[in-house]
């Protein structure tokens, strides 16, 4: 379980996040397969990094040869056997329902041997209840990674009770080959990323519900204040609102109160207004 002798890669889940991991994962030279439940997914995963790339170049910031040498390391399946068959290391990237990562991971355990690193791609589920359910839970971390995974810089290593410090270094060590910067991190709720950008986005839309300031100016107010390179509402939007609404969810119960998610976010989830992915959220994407 080393990482720079990984060769292969396989990416479960060919949404935002999955195809994003699959990217980078080819970039570094690893080949990757990538699986989805159904072929179009699946294509659309590599129309999406296929895009990615191309704009990459377009913008001086990636090489012909880097893009055309990572398109080739990059394939897609919808066969758990042909997905898993000499993989090194698995990355799943499915959506954030523990009874779907826990499902998934006990095929994996099944299937690979202890030698493969197994890593979920989530923002605050315990790693350690995905884990549990594996053969070898030694070998399960949590990798978490920010959207959009080709740019933004950090991933998150998170160990269980149970993780080996081969796994975690490994994971790091992945990360660093991926070109992120990994933090290591124990497997608490919310984690420290997740915690503290949560915890700054409900009260931000607790201001906009009172009526403090707009959208944007409570957003300008954390970019030219604090320098963060963008303000927590329009990072909801990115994110998803649902998604966030689901950590708020889960963080009020595993610590209290404090993350009791604002009706305004409420609101705005059953309306459909999920941010960027449905045209509209704290700001208007149809444009």
């Amino acid at each position: 379980m080393n990482a720079a002798n990984m060769q292969t890669a396989a990416v479960i889940g060919a949404g935002t996040m999955g195809h994003g991991i699959a990217q980078v994962l080819a970039m570094s030279g690893i080949e990757v397969r990538l699986f989805d439940i159904d072929a179009e997914r699946v294509e659309h995963g590599l129309a999406q990094v296929a895009t990615n790339l191309e704009k990459g170049v377009a913008r001086g910031k990636l090489d012909a040869d880097l893009r055309d040498q990572s398109l080739a390391r990059l394939s897609g399946t919808t066969s758990m056997d042909e997905l898993c068959d000499g993989a090194d290391v698995v990355v799943e990237a499915v959506p954030e329902i523990l009874e779907l990562k826990q499902s998934i991971f006990g095929d994996l355990g099944r299937r690979l041997d202890a030698g493969v690193l197994l890593a979920t791609n989530t923002s605050s589920l315990p790693v350690q209840s995905v884990a549990c359910v594996t053969d070898h839970p030694e070998r399960v971390v949590g990798m978490h990674f920010f959207n959009p995974v080709h740019i933004m810089k950090l991933c998150e290593v998170i160990e269980t009770e149970s993780t080996s410090e081969q796994a975690v270094t490994a994971a790091l060590d992945l990360a660093r080959r991926m070109g992120k910067q990994p933090i290591r991190v124990k497997d608490s709720p919310g984690f420290a990323s997740s915690r503290l950008g949560l915890a700054i986005g409900l009260e931000a839309m607790r201001m906009l519900e009172q009526k403090v300031a707009s959208a944007e100016d409570i957003d300008k107010a954390m970019t030219l204040g604090y320098g963060f390179p963008m303000g927590p509402l329009k990072l909801t939007d990115l994110v998803g609102l649902d998604v966030r609404l689901s950590i708020a969810e889960f963080l009020k119960i595993e610590i209290g109160p404090s993350f009791e998610p604002p009706q305004i976010l409420r609101d705005m989830v059953a309306r459909g207004d999920l941010g960027k992915k449905s045209g509209r959220g704290f700001y208007d994407w149809s444009r």
